[in-house]
């Protein structure tokens, strides 16, 4: 289920800022006068900036569901400036009623109410309004603007057999594509090397796509359309008025760049769970850069207490995988996204070692049609040491090859096996999926 919803997430920020830029190409026709609705006792404000908790949620039926994507839009009505602010949904945060945890457990526990209490804590900002969509009215969006066109980086491939109904292929080669809404949900599910970092580029590259869509004249036509769409997509305490005019100037942040950040940080890991341990010094210095406000005095005096305290409530036994906090900001128009990262690999002196097999935990899907294919490629791996999960018998496929996919280094654990196998990179570092596909030869 974790590896699921991991894959949705990435489609539900990228519809977030779809209905964003929806929005703003209807903007055109209505005027300014949003105002902030919350006092900011207490908090970091500046005079005239609105803050928007924006996020994105795969609700089902038999689940109360999670906040998968949160971001806070901050807007300035009167300078006509904007930025996002992406927190990853491992962020570890103290939730009031439930001690620390993820931060996207919030919305289980509370609702957006929660998750908003949650999110001031940690910014030390007051949140004026919400805004929350369902990832699966993406692809009707994108859809109603007859597709998008986006210069694919690179060759970009994953499967996972258990994500969806039927399971996960993605398969986009590079180059100019125009997408429908399927394959821009691939586009944007797409996971790499590059972790949330690698994904927020590829998010940016997505937003310019989308806004110099639904700014063009020739998609005016549609607008009733697109905007229904959004309409049966979102939840929010801004009403259709007022959310026109909060997103009225993407237009002009569409010409000069849209300042997008993701909460700075360092990956940790705690008794086999992954976290984002947040840089909150940090984290709310940015908060005032956003807000136009000095970081100093009380203010810059409460983060110093706040983090110290986090410190101090942190159990022992967190492993940390970076000694200095990552950072991924840039604007969508501009250059050097890359920077940070570039930085942090400098610093990096020691080449990261591949995790143990002991420490592997490995899925086996057998997809070839062959009758005991699955537990035989089960006990070769488990004789070299891996842990085996599950052995699964794969529904129908034209799979012709069998392919071994892992995060990080731990794919390298897997040359030499002696059955022929292609090595993708991808998922986490504790865990690998081996599917069998027609070319395996039973021994």
């Amino acid at each position: 289920m974790e590896q699921k919803r991991s894959y949705r997430r990435i489609g539900i920020l990228v519809a977030v800022l779809l209905v964003a830029a929806v929005a703003a190409a209807a903007a055109h026709f209505f005027g300014s006068g949003l105002v902030r609705r919350t006092t900011a006792d207490g908090m970091i404000a500046g005079s005239s900036e609105i803050h928007v908790m924006i996020l994105g949620v795969d609700e089902r039926k038999d689940d109360v569901g999670r906040s998968d994507t949160l971001m806070v839009a901050t807007v300035d009505p009167e300078k006509g400036t904007a930025s996002l602010l992406s927190i990853p949904r491992d962020t570890r945060v103290a939730i009031e009623g439930a001690g620390y945890d993820k931060i996207n457990a919030a919305y289980a526990y509370g609702g957006y109410a929660l998750t908003k209490k949650t999110l001031e804590q940690l910014l030390d900002v007051p949140m004026d309004y919400y805004i929350l969509i369902d990832v699966h009215a993406f692809e009707r969006i994108i859809d109603a603007l007859d597709g998008i066109d986006i210069d694919v980086e690179k060759r970009m491939y994953y499967e996972d057999p258990w994500d969806d109904d039927g399971g996960l292929v993605i398969d986009i080669y590079p180059g100019m594509q125009h997408m429908t809404g399927e394959k821009a949900i691939e586009y944007v599910r797409y996971r790499d090397m590059e972790g949330d970092i690698g994904r927020i580029r590829r998010q940016q590259r997505f937003m310019r796509a989308v806004l110099q869509k639904v700014t063009s004249p020739e998609i005016f036509a549609k607008l009733p359309e697109i905007v229904s769409e959004v309409a049966k997509s979102v939840k929010t305490d801004l009403d259709t008025g007022d959310m026109i005019k909060f997103l009225q100037i993407m237009k002009k942040v569409q010409e000069d760049g849209l300042a997008a950040e993701m909460a700075p940080g360092n990956p940790a890991w705690f008794k086999g769970v992954s976290y984002w341990i947040p840089d909150i010094v940090e984290i709310r210095r940015m908060a005032a850069r956003a807000a136009g406000v000095p970081f100093a005095g009380e203010a810059a005096e409460r983060a110093e207490s706040y983090a110290a305290k986090y410190k101090a409530d942190m159990p022992e036994g967190f492993r940390f995988d970076d000694a200095e906090p990552q950072q991924a900001g840039a604007k969508t128009t501009g250059e050097g996204a890359g920077a940070s990262g570039e930085n942090a690999a400098k610093k990096k002196e020691e080449p990261t070692k591949p995790p143990a097999p002991s420490a592997v935990a490995v899925t086996v899907v057998n997809s070839s049609g062959i009758t005991g294919a699955g537990a035989e490629v089960a006990a070769i791996l488990q004789a070299k040491g891996f842990v085996i999960r599950s052995v699964e018998t794969g529904k129908r496929s034209d799979r012709a090859q069998t392919t071994i996919t892992a995060g990080g280094r731990t794919v390298d654990l897997f040359y030499g096996m002696p059955f022929p196998c292609i090595l993708m990179e991808g998922g986490a570092k504790d865990e690998a999926l081996v599917n069998i596909g027609r070319d395996y030869v039973k021994r």
